[in-house]
């Protein structure tokens, strides 16, 4: 998605879409670590999704005039 399309989003729909990407992730990880991954860039572009999305995500916490708190390892 690009990003142009995510700034378009509200922040309800970009949370959606982070669950969404974070599922994915999962998935391709598994996929990677047991051989069944046929393109290894699906992986590095839906970690940059996620970042992305994570990023627009601060700056709406940041806009609304809430603190942005670093996400829990």
């Amino acid at each position: 998605m690009e990003l142009d399309e995510l700034r378009q989003m509200n922040p309800a729909d970009l949370r959606i879409k982070e669950r969404e990407t974070r599922e994915d992730i999962f998935r391709l990880r598994l996929k990677l670590k047991t051989n069944q991954l046929d393109n290894a860039s699906n992986y590095r572009k839906a970690r940059k999704e996620l970042a992305r999305i994570m990023t627009l995500l601060a700056q709406a916490r940041e806009k609304a005039g809430r603190p942005v708190q670093a996400a829990a390892d």
